[in-house]
């Protein structure tokens, strides 16, 4: 009795490429990348196997290093900051400790807490809340009210400094 395996039928090189970019285009939505995506698959089947001719394991590839390039996308580099010289006005550095400081203090304990978990550390609601015992609900609900104080904070920090800069504009 034959497999299944051995009744596939061998399609040629073109056709797998073909097929392979076709099935890389649908993952990526780019046409580059879908052919960069197909010729590294191609270049790793033929350095491990010499040949290719199953389009299952050609697909299987594509996929998997379609799968590592968005993880890697997903990691951001920060260059240190160790060398501030450049000169910037108060209005203009917001984010310095103190700004932050004042900013996270109109949050409750609890707020800050669980959105310094979430942004600042990585962790997920279902993360936290394994940590720390509370509801995921719950803490879904204070990061969001978190985000929404920071928000209404944020516009009338900025709506006082723009209407100073008009006045100082007008005089």
């Amino acid at each position: 009795m034959k497999s299944n395996i051995d009744t596939v039928p061998q399609l040629s090189a073109q056709e797998l490429i073909r097929q392979g970019r076709n099935y890389a285009y649908g993952l990526t939505r780019n046409l580059h990348d879908a052919e960069d995506l197909v010729q590294q698959a191609w270049l790793k089947l033929i350095q491990k196997y010499g040949d290719v001719t199953d389009r299952r394991l050609l697909y299987r590839a594509i996929k998997n290093l379609f799968i590592d390039g968005v993880r890697r996308s997903k990691i951001v580099q920060f260059d240190p900051l160790e060398n501030r010289d450049f000169a910037i006005g108060r209005e203009q550095s917001f984010g310095s400790s103190t700004d932050i400081e004042s900013m996270l203090s109109v949050l409750s304990d609890n707020e800050r807490t669980f959105l310094k978990m979430n942004v600042v550390e990585g962790y997920t609601a279902s993360e936290i809340a394994e940590k720390t015992g509370v509801p995921r609900g719950t803490i879904l609900s204070h990061t969001h009210r978190a985000r929404k104080k920071l928000h209404r904070h944020f516009d009338s920090e900025f709506s006082e400094h723009a209407d100073s800069e008009e006045l100082a504009v007008a005089v």
